[in-house]
């Protein structure tokens, strides 16, 4: 089935119809990914609590485990010496797929802790191999713009998942598992249309097939830490308080996701181009500010009383902010050798995992102690992040990735 067909170099690849494009594939994989990862986001913090009876430790560990595979993304370099990377997207995307389908029929700790780790392995394989592919096919003077597209196209695809489920859960009493086989299946039917009707290609580029760590990357490894250890804390615990302390049921989780996604679509696209207008420092330097203020926030919400009206416009804001996080794509590829790209992004991968790993087990006991001290430190991250991204220049470039490598390594 994965046998390489017709090799087409990225710059013949303009011949081909404009579907069958580089941008298009992009757009594809932007779509079928969250087919599979929406909808198990969408029902997971609902399904663990009413099926495998979780709680705040337990869903921990589980988020703990989840990222493992995040962690060892490194693994990529080893893989594509072997497996071209587009074909390496198409298996890990296809992994995502099948563990989303049979989601429902695992309901025990153990079963859960089984697809969730296969399902991750998937997701974080692909996401790896997906942002090495982006920079790779998409020119950087349009960069910002069609990785917001990107964005935008992968949104709508979750609102309409969102939409359906806030429509369908309660109307047709769905069931969970029912759910999980529609999301995962039409993701595999798009995922092979995807294989059988593009060809393999080829960048001018060829990527350098082993670990790069280099010293002049420090500021985006740096940044990849913190923005790893900071969305942990928005991954896991901002929509579980919306079920443990709201008391939201599934239908209402999908509609706060829903209403995430749709300003998502909206506004991913107008933030690439005030990306590419005021730069990648600008950028990141509001995002920052932004989601110190909310996280301070939510950890009044715990500490003061604040009600759900607050906590559900809080979510919706903090998911906006992030979707300002492809700025740092655009920063590396703005500083990074051609060759550096996709064992670079297995790298950094790799760091954006490691606080992931430990810190949702660690929190979740910080969680029933003090929920609120939990957003506190997530707001302490937010202001380190502040400071590491008032560190970009104006316009970085090979030579000029800080505001002080001019002054520390002049050429």
């Amino acid at each position: 089935m994965f046998k390489p067909k017709r090799i087409v170099k990225l710059a013949d690849a303009v011949e081909l119809p404009r579907w069958q494009r580089p941008n298009s594939l992009l757009i594809l994989f932007a779509i079928a990914m969250p087919l599979a990862f929406s909808t198990w986001v969408a029902l997971m913090n609902n399904f663990v609590k009413e099926v495998g009876g979780f709680t705040g430790v337990e869903l921990g560990w589980q988020q703990s485990l989840r990222e493992v595979p995040g962690f060892l993304a490194i693994g990529v370099i080893a893989i594509i010496i072997f497996v071209r990377e587009q074909v390496l997207a198409v298996i890990s995307l296809l992994m995502l797929a099948l563990a989303v389908m049979v989601t429902g029929q695992f309901t025990s700790f153990s079963g859960i802790l089984l697809t969730t780790v296969i399902s991750s392995v998937g997701f974080h394989y692909y996401e790896t191999v997906n942002q090495s592919l982006q920079l790779q096919w998409i020119d950087k003077a349009r960069a910002p713009q069609t990785l917001g597209w990107l964005v935008a196209a992968g949104s709508g695809t979750s609102l309409v998942v969102y939409g359906l489920l806030v429509a369908s859960w309660k109307t047709f009493d769905l069931a969970y598992n029912t759910v999980y086989m529609i999301g995962g299946g039409a993701s595999v039917l798009l995922i092979l249309f995807a294989w059988f009707a593009y060809p393999q290609f080829e960048a001018p580029h060829p990527q350098l097939k082993k670990m790069v760590l280099r010293k002049r990357y420090w500021l985006y490894y740096a940044l990849q830490f913190m923005s790893g250890a900071r969305r942990q804390i928005f991954m896991v615990f901002a929509a579980f308080m919306m079920v443990e302390h709201f008391g939201f049921e599934v239908h209402e989780v999908t509609a706060l996701f829903l209403i995430n996604f749709l300003a998502n679509m909206i506004f991913a696209p107008i933030m690439g181009h005030v990306i590419a207008r005021v730069g990648e420092r600008n950028a990141l330097t509001f995002e920052y500010v932004g989601l110190t203020i909310v996280f301070l926030l939510y950890g009044g919400i715990y500490y003061f009383g604040w009600g759900v009206v607050l906590a559900a416009v809080l979510y919706v804001v903090d998911h906006l902010f992030f979707a300002l996080a492809f700025a740092l794509k655009t920063y590396f590829q703005k500083i990074a050798d051609p060759g550096d790209i996709a064992p670079t992004a297995a790298v950094a991968f790799t760091i954006n995992h490691i606080a992931a790993v430990f810190l949702p087990a660690s929190l979740g006991y910080l969680w029933i102690v003090s929920p609120s001290a939990v957003f506190i430190l997530a707001a302490g991250m937010a202001m380190t992040s502040l400071c590491l991204a008032l560190m970009i220049p104006r316009h970085p470039a090979p030579g000029n990735e800080t505001r002080f490598s001019q002054v520390l390594a002049p050429a």
